[in-house]
């Protein structure tokens, strides 16, 4: 579909409703008619898992839905009640509050609220960079660490035993315990309805398989009465609408809100990210992240107003929606359309919903969003940034999940920290018959000049590398003796105070040494301000940076 996006860039809300046309309707019905039917059985379970009633995880979806389409930019997101986060702020709640009592719906209320507010604030001042504070690696581990909180979860309901409470490891002990208590028949109907969803997502993931499953298993538990045979399930689900609500907490309960609403954050912003780029509205245009972060952080402020939990993107709805025919959120709006009237007329056909099927489908969700081919790549690619992802996963199984989410933040940006103190000044060599300057490698042929020393840094120079940086400038010194240094800049897009006073003693060291410095390819406009800002060019005149290093060289070597 083409979409002018110029038009409709500063378009306040619905943005992907701006300049729509009647013949995309069909599409986008159908494209509703598959999400609803793909979100219903989801947002049920989901919200099981977070132990919540079933409609409450209908009303994440409605909040979701209309919060993104208000505000958000990325035409075929879809936004709910999601699986990833819902076991980390349902860990968070259940420490201070019993889940499924009062205190812990307010509590909830309220993060969706706070949860709301930054990314809101994150949006409107176009912070989409911390959605960057998680590596590949350790999203990989997060998510396989959540994984595990999830089967460990609806083990229980899918076996017929009671839940264990207390560490996860001694959950995992008392769970391997009991297996000998298994209740066939729950048995059964979880793994049934897993193997359906499974056949249905191989076949097509346009397929319902979830609601296949969950309408199979529930005719099941009628026909052959297995109520009475010890097989649990959803019982009478109120037909209520959504309704404003306001949390009744006290201020310190707020304050003690703030850490994991942050976690939380970090985590939506993630996924967000990750999902609008993988389906991006124009593929000739860049995602507007932060404009999704409005839509989601919206979505999670209704949330909050409506009696729900914090809601997050879907990459597999979002993919339903795109590969089903979608064109806008109109999609989105008329699955929440049906995910209203089922809440208006249909909550009895939920009566008899077993607690074993959506524990099924909960078990398919933590299977998929455990990235096997990743962690193989990485594996074979990286074997450093593999222990990361153990660490992350030990991490979030180990710990309570909270704080296993919040330390795998840290370890992301330790590692961030870590790969740029490794950054090293590498040299460079002219590559033969030309007037390139490439850095040197023992496979490439390369020449040099006598009395010219070519160096540069790939990384930015802060605080972090500046000491190293200027232990190297003076190796090469040393052992090079150069009447010339060049210092190639493509690579240092920023330049702070500490690594500003480092260039300072460089630039003065070399004069005193008799050896001539300019630099070439400064390239970064934040770099060039940072010469301009801290004086570098009091010590090298501007006549002193080239465009090239061929260009210096000529220039300066004599």
């Amino acid at each position: 579909m083409a979409h002018d996006v110029d038009a409709t860039t500063s378009w306040p809300v619905f943005r992907s409703l701006a300049s729509y046309r009647m013949n995309l309707l069909p599409g986008d019905l159908i494209a509703g008619l598959t999400l609803a039917a793909i979100a219903i059985p989801e947002q049920m379970a989901t919200a099981r898992l977070g132990g919540f009633a079933p409609q409450i995880g209908f009303f994440a979806f409605l909040a979701g839905s209309l919060g993104f389409a208000m505000l958000g930019s990325n035409r075929f997101l879809s936004c709910g009640a999601d699986s990833t986060i819902t076991p980390i702020f349902a860990g968070g709640l259940a420490a201070a509050a019993a889940a499924g009592s009062p205190e812990y719906q307010s509590l909830a209320i309220a993060l969706a609220l706070m949860v709301g507010a930054m990314l809101l604030l994150s949006g409107a001042f176009r912070l989409g960079g911390i959605a960057n504070l998680l590596s590949v690696p350790v999203m990989v581990g997060f998510l396989a660490g959540i994984s595990v909180h999830i089967i460990v979860s609806q083990l229980p309901g899918v076996l017929g035993l009671a839940s264990p409470s207390g560490p996860m490891l001694d959950r995992i002990g008392v769970l391997a315990t009991e297996l000998g208590r298994t209740n066939p028949y729950t048995l059964c109907i979880g793994f049934g309805v897993l193997a359906v969803v499974i056949v249905s997502e191989t076949i097509s993931a346009k397929i319902p398989g979830a609601l296949i499953g969950l309408v199979a298993a529930t005719l099941a538990v009628i026909a052959a009465g297995l109520e009475a045979k010890g097989v649990k399930v959803v019982g009478a689900v109120p037909g209520t609408l959504p309704r404003l609500t306001v949390p009744d907490l006290a201020p310190e309960q707020w304050v003690r809100l703030v850490p994991l609403a942050f976690v939380i954050t970090v985590v939506i912003m993630v996924q967000t990210a990750a999902t609008t780029r993988s389906f991006p509205s124009d593929p000739d245009k860049p995602a507007d992240v932060d404009r999704d972060f409005l839509g989601a952080g919206a979505g999670s402020v209704l949330a909050g107003l409506i009696g729900a939990f914090p809601v997050n993107a879907s990459p597999p709805r979002t993919g339903i929606v795109a590969e089903t025919g979608g064109q806008s959120q109109l999609s989105g709006l008329a699955a929440a359309v049906i995910v209203l009237a089922l809440l208006a007329f249909g909550t009895g056909l939920l009566q008899h919903v077993p607690d074993a099927a959506l524990g099924g489908i909960l078990l398919f969700v933590a299977l998929r969003i455990v990235r096997v081919k990743q962690i193989a790549t990485i594996y074979r690619q990286s074997p450093s940034e593999f222990l990361l992802i153990l660490a992350t996963a030990a991490l979030i199984i180990v710990l309570p999940i909270q704080q296993g989410a919040f330390l795998g933040i840290v370890l992301s940006l330790l590692h961030g920290i870590w790969s740029t103190t490794r950054a090293k000044l590498i040299e460079f060599d002219r590559v033969p018959g030309t007037t390139i300057w490439w850095p040197a490698h023992p496979h490439l042929t390369g020449e040099r000049i006598a009395g010219v020393a070519v160096v540069g840094l790939q990384a930015p120079l802060s605080f972090l590398n500046a000491p190293g940086f200027r232990n190297d400038v003076a190796r090469v010194l040393s052992e090079a003796s150069p009447k010339l240094l060049v210092l190639e800049a493509s690579g240092m897009v920023e330049i702070d105070f500490t690594a500003a006073q480092v260039l300072l003693d460089v630039f003065k060291e070399c004069t005193e040494q008799g050896v001539v410095v300019a630099v070439a390819r400064l390239e970064s406009v934040r770099a060039q301000n940072a010469f301009d800002r801290f004086g570098l060019h009091d010590v090298l005149p501007k006549d002193r940076v080239f465009h090239s290093v061929d260009e210096a060289v000529r220039a300066l070597a004599t």
